[in-house]
């Protein structure tokens, strides 16, 4: 080797290092920023009953929300709840808008090709829902019918596939199942445990349709390069599972455990 190209392997060497080191340095920087502010803030709708929905006192209450404060408080840190129309939630983040997603979203590949996810935190699946008076007894029986589903999740293809004539998009499921409720539509497509909350309680007169449609991991989400960020949260998620707290507060919320498969 001659000395210009052992210069120009000792610069490359030097170069892919430096590089190394900075990515390095780029997936702490999110953990040590949280660390350093004393706080972390995590983005969610804030009207998806019982994961995350506005109490009749208008504090921001649910399943999502004691995970998110668990999370925080096992970090050292203070819990600044975010919330976003879900629809622009996935940029909100991607624009430093909040650290994370901690509201009930699922994994799909489309996602994780700009944003990456935490261990799943709970499993659910996507849940047909009509009005109790009505005569379906079948999802099949929606071929051709008008289905509501929230903006931007992933029921809206669900919906597609069961051959509806018009899929309607809203902000929240407070609103799906509200004109469901009122006639508007002939179905909504939403989580299962936010279908049989709706079912149980005495807002909506409604009742679920047939068994899931598909399963769905549930997982908090993080930029890109928040990977040291990510790997902390999973640690604790790992801990939250083995001692039992996830399970505790899906049983307070929800009357069930949804935290493993």
């Amino acid at each position: 080797m001659n000395m210009r190209h052992l210069l120009t392997t000792i610069l490359l060497t030097l170069t892919l290092a430096a590089l190394a080191t900075g990515c390095g340095s780029d997936e702490q920087t999110a953990l040590e920023r949280v660390k350093q502010s004393g706080k972390i803030s995590f983005a969610m709708s804030g009207g998806y009953p019982p994961f995350n929905f506005y109490n009749e006192q208008n504090e921001l209450v649910g399943f999502d929300v004691d995970v998110a404060n668990q999370v925080a408080k096992r970090l050292g840190v203070q819990f600044i709840p975010v919330t976003t129309e879900w629809s622009g939630i996935i940029e909100g983040l991607r624009s430093g808008a909040y650290d994370g997603i901690l509201g009930s979203m699922a994994v799909t590949p489309e996602r994780q090709k700009v944003v990456n996810f935490s261990s799943p935190y709970y499993y659910s699946g996507a849940q047909l829902v009509v009005r109790q008076d009505a005569s379906y007894q079948s999802p099949d029986e929606l071929k051709g019918k008008i289905v509501g589903v929230v903006t931007g999740t992933t029921f809206e293809q669900d919906a597609k596939q069961l051959g509806a004539g018009d899929v309607r998009l809203y902000k929240d499921d407070n609103q799906t199942l509200l004109e469901l409720d009122n006639g508007v539509v002939d179905a909504v497509i939403t989580d299962r445990v936010v279908g049989v909350n709706a079912q149980s309680g005495n807002r909506f007169n409604v009742r679920l349709l047939g068994s899931p449609l598909r399963s769905e991991d549930i997982a908090v989400v993080f930029k890109k390069d928040a990977g040291g960020l990510r790997e902390a949260v999973n640690a604790i998620l790992a801990t939250m599972h083995e001692d039992g707290t996830l399970r505790s507060i899906s049983r307070k919320w929800l009357d069930a455990d949804v935290t493993t498969k």
